[in-house]
């Protein structure tokens, strides 16, 4: 018996840190990012921990000669051009040195997207990342039906610091980044059960369907941020005109605005969750105090014109919480407040970096859709993600903010990863 354990912990040993096994430092590396995948939905420093693992752990298996080619490649260059970018624009910053450092950080995870590429290119196992994070995503939406009907059985009571008043069906994290998670998994999810369906297997597109409709169900009936609830249209729209055909994608939205006209109308936490809008309006408008929807449109507004006192280069790395502080001497209410964030990805990059970071941002976005032509699960992942990520950034900086962050880093890099292999005609299979 002791013999017998023993060498079941040489076999794990040997598995995970025999770095002269080129296979082993390959496999460890797929290990690791499904590790991350999983734990993107329910911890960041989990995240952060496994992250660095993985770093070490890919350049064990780089040839350097190789990944120095691949970096040629624009789907390659463009994320390393905004940390570049991110890097030179400290030096013409009024921010403090904290502030600038600070505001490099999220274009360091980008850095992760040329390794992504460069391992799932040769690498057979990328689809593990992607079920991973589904399974992760189903576990959560679990728990969060579990806790929308008792409240104190939610995990951020326990790492709460304060006095955290339990919210229903938030397990960990917050709303925003759960409704993420959900939408991404459930238009996805559209894909594979078209395909098995005509392919007549039945039960396996059941189950998934009824995965991807306890997704919807749960944002719908227990809890939706508004930026989910505008975004996950325009993915459905995007599956309709790429995925069916003309007669079918029309039968299929008009079912789906019908289900909507029935869902609006059985779901409380749906129409509180619009009427929001309106009351953000009388609550800033009318009232002049903070709410979300205004806020965000004053924070366009300032950031519109701090784009025109400096539109080449911005004002540097970190410098926009300085720039809000300057802006609200003297004002009242919402217009008073203070950020480091204007709440749009285009506005948080031509602040900081002007034309030339905008330039930058919308190619490195445009090189990532064109990735993903083609037809196929990996294609469509791929394309999904970075839909998603354009939309949901034009009411939030998504692309730099950690869990959307790292969604679009492990989605775009191991799908881009297993295309660009695929193209190549290194056998690795990016269909369904």
């Amino acid at each position: 018996m002791i013999e017998a354990v023993k060498r079941g912990w040489s076999r794990l040993w040997l598995g995970y840190f025999n770095w002269h096994d080129a296979a082993l430092r390959k496999l460890n590396v797929d290990r690791l990012t499904a590790l991350i995948a999983i734990l993107l939905p329910w911890s960041t420093t989990g995240v952060v921990i496994a992250s660095v693992m993985w770093v070490i752990a890919v350049v064990t298996t780089l040839e350097p000669a190789a990944f120095l080619r691949s970096l040629k490649r624009p789907v390659s260059a463009l994320p390393i051009a905004l940390f570049a970018l991110a890097m030179v624009g400290m030096l013409w910053s009024e921010a403090s040195w904290s502030e600038r450092l600070y505001n490099v950080g999220p274009t360091l995870r980008l850095l992760a997207l040329p390794l992504l590429f460069y391992h799932y290119e040769r690498s057979p196992r990328g689809i593990w990342v992607f079920k991973a994070f589904l399974a992760s995503c189903v576990v959560l939406m679990l728990v969060s039906w579990v806790v929308a009907f008792a409240p104190n059985l939610s995990l951020k009571l326990y790492f709460s610091r304060g006095d955290y008043v339990p919210a229903a069906g938030i397990a960990v994290r917050n709303y925003i980044d759960q409704s993420q998670e959900f939408v991404l998994c459930a238009v996805v999810l559209a894909f594979p059960v078209m395909t098995l369906l005509r392919t007549s297997r039945i039960w396996p597109a059941v189950l998934l369907a009824a995965i991807a409709v306890s997704f919807v169900a749960n944002m719908m009936f227990v809890v939706i941020s508004r930026t989910a609830l505008v975004t996950m249209p325009i993915m459905l729209a995007v599956f309709a005109l790429v995925h069916l055909r003309r007669r079918t994608a029309i039968v299929v939205l008009c079912a789906a605005a019908l289900l909507a006209a029935v869902v609006w109308n059985v779901s409380p936490h749906l129409r509180a969750t619009v009427d929001k809008f309106v009351a953000d309006y009388q609550q800033s408008e009318v009232q002049g105090n903070i709410s979300g929807t205004f806020s965000r449109l004053e924070f366009w507004r300032k950031s519109l014109r701090f784009f025109a006192d400096a539109p080449v280069i911005g004002h540097g790395t970190g410098s926009t919480r300085g720039l809000f502080e300057k802006a609200a001497v003297g004002q009242v209410g919402f217009r008073a407040e203070i950020t480091a964030n204007p709440h749009n990805q285009t506005l948080n990059v031509a602040v900081q970096w002007g034309v030339i970071g905008i330039v930058l941002l919308w190619a490195f976005w445009l090189v990532h859709l064109l990735l993903f032509r083609g037809d196929g699960l990996v294609p469509w992942i791929g394309l999904m993600v970075v839909v998603q990520n354009i939309f949901t950034s034009l009411l939030n900086s998504h692309l730099f903010d950690f869990h959307e962050g790292w969604m679009y880093v492990l989605g775009v890099g191991v799908a881009g990863g297993m295309v660009l292999g695929a193209r190549r005609g290194d056998g690795v299979k990016t269909g369904p």
